[in-house]
């Protein structure tokens, strides 16, 4: 048996933010994400590894060797969340301190809104056309 054999293959977006234990809080708050891996170093620092309903992604501290956020103009990423009840939590990560760019609504077969986190990473929140 090889290593492809044991392990499935995935990809999770790993999130550079100033604050990393504020955004973790938020993301806890705000879509109910979960802490399924947490590594921290002395000084606190920590790697953190959340699951929103199985979908995982990471966060961490922006570091020295990263480009900064200013440098890049604000986030680096911009998130789809694809949940069955887009307005549910829409609002409540405006509740926990996200803002909008715009709200929830029906487009493209999509019910989809956008917000910007308090990181300044931008999140789509929407529910996927049934085909």
């Amino acid at each position: 048996m090889t290593i492809t054999e044991t392990i499935p293959i995935s990809i999770a977006p790993w999130l550079s933010v100033r604050s990393s234990a504020k955004a973790v809080e938020f993301y806890k708050s705000a879509f109910g994400a979960v802490e399924t891996y947490r590594l921290e170093d002395p000084d606190k620092n920590a790697i953190v590894k959340l699951s929103v309903n199985g979908a995982e992604f990471w966060v961490s501290d922006t570091h020295a060797d990263s480009p900064g956020l200013e440098t890049l103009g604000g986030g680096t990423i911009r998130m789809i969340l694809s949940v069955a009840n887009p307005d549910e939590f829409f609002t409540k990560a405006i509740q926990a301190g996200a803002t909008e760019i715009f709200p929830v609504s029906e487009e493209h077969g999509w019910r989809l809104g956008r917000l910007v986190d308090p990181f300044g990473l931008h999140w789509e929140i929407g529910r996927p056309p049934v085909i």
